[in-house]
């Protein structure tokens, strides 16, 4: 028998590791079958365990005593019924092709990347993005803007009521001063704090540079997402004296 004497089915063929669209002859074997799908499942087709579904109806298993003779025009193969292939082997011995960590890659070395007139950094040259924007600001001014942002974000102006970040924290204070303190390392602007309780390190002055007023360790400064803004209450050392009267 022709395996072509038939007219073709859409089917969807699912495995563990495909799903897609198939023609199948109904003149096929199961055997036929089986070697068809192979290149396909990436299964063996001695390990195929071949079940039918139509629609909602339960799985109908496509097997056979002789399955080189026996045709799928047995079964009830219709349009876009559902073939699942199993793999009987044991689980060490399968093929994990979702796996790439093992399957070797090119990689481009960096200085032929960067000769390459049709790749996205050369399109960044031409339209002079990013870091090749000569106005472009450098890392360290993004940071002191990205820093400066933060304080207008968080309404953090000279003369505000702040606390101080995290709330385990738990000192208060206003705000004394924004902006640059280049006597302090690190890059961004910070904010000085006359704090409530003199629990702080220094009195407004930097190395011998005023910022701000307040007296002997009741100034400090801190970055800006360490200040939450707010009507919070002057603390008094004397509170907790005074419920406990």
């Amino acid at each position: 028998m022709s395996l072509q004497s038939a007219a073709d089915v859409p089917l969807l063929i699912s495995s563990p590791n495909s799903s897609s669209e198939r023609r199948i002859s109904p003149s096929w074997s199961i055997a036929h079958l089986k070697s068809r799908l192979e290149p396909i499942t990436g299964v063996p087709a001695s390990s195929q365990q071949l079940s039918l579904r139509v629609g909602s109806q339960d799985a109908v298993p496509i097997t056979a005593l002789d399955e080189e003779q026996t045709r799928l025009a047995q079964f009830s193969l219709q349009p876009y019924a559902e073939i699942t292939v199993v793999d009987t082997r044991p689980p060490a011995a399968r093929t994990d092709f979702s796996d790439l960590s093992a399957v070797d890659k090119y990689v481009m070395p960096s200085a032929e990347y960067e000769t390459r007139t049709d790749s996205v950094l050369a399109w960044k040259k031409a339209q002079k993005l990013g870091r090749f924007d000569p106005n472009a600001p450098s890392i360290e001014q993004q940071k002191i803007i990205a820093s400066q942002r933060e304080i207008e974000e968080r309404g953090l102006t000279v003369g505000s009521r702040v606390r101080l970040l995290p709330e385990s924290d738990a000192r208060r204070g206003i705000v004394g001063y924004t902006g640059l303190v280049p006597e302090i390392p690190g890059i961004g602007a910070w904010v000085g704090v006359t704090l409530d309780e003199p629990t702080g390190k220094n009195d407004g002055s930097v190395k011998g540079k005023r910022y701000f007023e307040c007296g002997n360790n009741c100034g400090v400064f801190v970055r800006p997402e360490r200040c939450e803004a707010g009507d919070f209450p002057v603390l008094n050392e004397f509170d907790e004296d005074l419920e406990e009267l």
